[in-house]
């Protein structure tokens, strides 16, 4: 073995035992208690109606994204094998005859998932989970689509301009330069979502109550109106520093949750805040935007790496491919932390009977599966399935119990 090879072997090594390290001190980072989750029979908690509801809902819902990839992954293909034919007829110089294959792509990616997101439209329709004309879902969201094309825009800007400046090492500092739109990003979203005040007086005094039993400094509690788009109810914890916020959707606070319900799912929102998990999922990024762009780089070079137009339409693919097969992987890591956060909201609230009746009625208002099957589990899931959190509150009383019984 040359020198060289053995230096570059060497550093591959310790780039690899690195990446580990900060994997493994990532994950450690989020913790819940080695419980025992007892087995529950879905049954004892759901009618069989509410069971085969559940069942049929997801079932095509599956179908329609399995459907949805196996389509988005082919017509990328057949974009990265004859895309190169537009590469050779522009005059517009290689950066933009990069963003006009970039702009190409885009519109297949587009085109290609519309007939699924009518069907699967058509779906939450019938179920009167969504109020969304077809029209609307179609034409309805250019803003949204014309802000993801200029980022894609940015994005390829971003990387040719390294790669002409650096070679086939672009991934380097482009990497970094992702992460950073990553943090400005979640420092920004919760101002591009219009919300206003919650208003009812026993939800805000629980959530000042709980901000000081989770010792998270103030966060607003704001209420996002989507009643008229949907009925599902949800909620999320958003931004970093001064954009810090708990929003709730107003389909959460209409009357068919109990305000001790809501309060479990404040309580587990400040839990995400609480414990830094918006930090921690840059953090996740982070460790897999460096491997992710080596990919996309290694897989390019054939092309003449990413200074050449031609290399734009395999780029979107290996990009395209990579998320799908990272899906898992995320998955797990955003299961990991919203069981955290559902411990901390068990922790801060004492309310088993409104956990269990928070997760129990997400089943007649979601039509989510509480047993879904385990490939379902792995490649699509991102949070603990239902029997999995009414498992954790029965686990967690148990705890308490003999935490109190030890002298």
């Amino acid at each position: 073995m040359s020198r060289s090879l053995a230096a570059r072997a060497a550093l591959a090594g310790v780039l690899a035992t690195a990446w580990a390290v900060a994997v493994w001190l990532l994950w450690t980072s989020t913790t819940v208690p080695a419980l025992h989750l007892p087995h529950l029979d879905p049954h004892a908690y759901f009618s069989p109606r509410q069971l085969s509801a559940a069942a049929s809902y997801s079932r095509l819902e599956r179908v329609d994204w399995l459907l949805a990839t196996v389509a988005t992954l082919g017509a990328l293909l057949v974009f990265a094998r004859y895309g190169l034919r537009w590469a050779r007829e522009s005059a517009a110089g290689r950066m933009g005859t990069g963003m006009l294959l970039g702009m190409l792509g885009f519109a297949l990616l587009w085109a290609v998932q519309v007939p699924f997101s009518i069907l699967e439209l058509w779906w939450e329709r019938r179920h009167h989970l969504t109020s969304i004309g077809y029209a609307s879902l179609v034409l309805g969201n250019w803003l949204a689509l014309g802000g993801e094309f200029v980022f894609l825009c940015f994005a390829l800007a971003i990387v040719m301009g390294l790669a002409r400046a650096v070679g086939d090492w672009w991934w380097l500092p482009a990497a970094p330069a992702f992460i950073g739109l990553a943090l400005l990003f979640a420092f920004l979203n919760p101002w591009l979502t219009s919300t206003h005040r919650l208003e009812q007086p026993a939800l805000r005094a629980s959530a000042a109550r709980l901000e000081r039993i989770e010792h998270v400094r103030h966060a607003p509690i704001e209420v996002e109106s989507v009643h008229d788009v949907t009925s599902l109810p949800n909620a999320e914890a958003t931004g970093i520093g001064p954009s810090r916020r708990v929003i709730l959707w107003d389909t959460l606070v209409d009357g068919r949750f109990t305000d001790r319900e809501v309060t479990v799912v404040i309580a587990h929102e400040l839990g995400h805040l609480a414990h830094d998990h918006i930090w921690k999922d840059v953090g996740w990024y982070a460790l897999f935007a460096f491997p992710g762009t080596f990919l996309i780089a290694l897989a390019t070079r054939r092309r003449g790496g990413m200074r050449r137009p031609e290399a734009v339409p395999l780029s979107l693919l290996v990009l395209v491919g990579l998320t799908v097969l990272g899906q898992p992987l995320q998955n797990i890591v955003t299961r990991h932390m919203e069981a955290e956060a559902d411990w901390s909201a068990l922790q801060a609230t004492h309310d088993t009977a409104a956990a269990t009746g928070l997760f129990v009625r997400f089943v007649p208002t979601t039509l989510s599966q509480p047993s879904p099957p385990t490939w379902d589990y792995v490649l699509l899931e991102n949070h603990p399935t239902i029997m999995q959190r009414i498992a954790m509150v029965q686990a967690w009383r148990r705890y308490a119990t003999s935490v109190a019984q030890s002298p």
